[in-house]
């Protein structure tokens, strides 16, 4: 019904932001992905939109990109999770690292989300098989082997998702698992 909302960031509370639009005032619910991203108050904003209806309430959310979006109604289409439980799952993870986190099969990764549990996680990675991968913009989209294993090691040592990523980026394409680890490790020290 309401599929894009343009006009001028007037509140940010995360998670709510309120959109100006012609003198009426949208709020709208965003993932922290999207919050993180937007301009300061006062500022021209354009949301790609989902609008919820129910029976108590009526609740737009909003994202800063299409493949969000399309992620965030996926992840609705499945039993037991809702709207609140998506915007949780985009807000934890990417849609990059959901992406990866489906294609690997990884719940340890779903279930570091609040409020995912590990029976959920597990049928989240059922649920998205197939439907989430690299065209949903998956940051490791034919990382060689190399990579994977560097990020798996990351991971395993208890740095987050997003700092295994950064520290991934930095690395050249062509390092090898030991080196890259290294050097992954010396750029989270500092």
């Amino acid at each position: 019904m309401i599929g894009k909302l343009s006009g001028i960031l007037s509140d940010k509370n995360p998670p709510q932001i309120i959109v100006d639009c012609g003198g009426v005032g949208y709020e709208v619910q965003v993932p922290m992905s999207t919050f993180y991203n937007l301009p300061a108050e006062g500022q021209k904003v354009s949301l790609l939109t989902h609008f919820v209806v129910r029976e108590d309430a009526q609740i737009l959310y909003g994202f800063g990109s299409s493949t969000e979006r399309e992620a965030f109604r996926e992840l609705i289409k499945i039993s037991g999770v809702g709207p609140r439980t998506a915007l949780s799952v985009l807000s934890g993870m990417g849609v990059g690292d959901l992406a990866q986190a489906v294609t690997l099969q990884e719940a340890g990764r779903l279930i570091k989300v609040p409020g995912i549990g590990k029976k959920t996680a597990e049928r989240l990675l059922l649920e998205l098989k197939g439907k989430l991968g690299a065209d949903m913009g998956a940051p490791l989209g034919g990382a060689n082997d190399a990579q994977n294993d560097i990020l798996q090691a990351l991971l395993a040592l208890g740095y987050s998702d997003k700092e295994a990523a950064a520290a991934l980026k930095a690395l050249p394409k062509d390092v090898g698992v030991s080196d890259g680890i290294k050097l992954a490790l010396k750029a989270l020290a500092k």
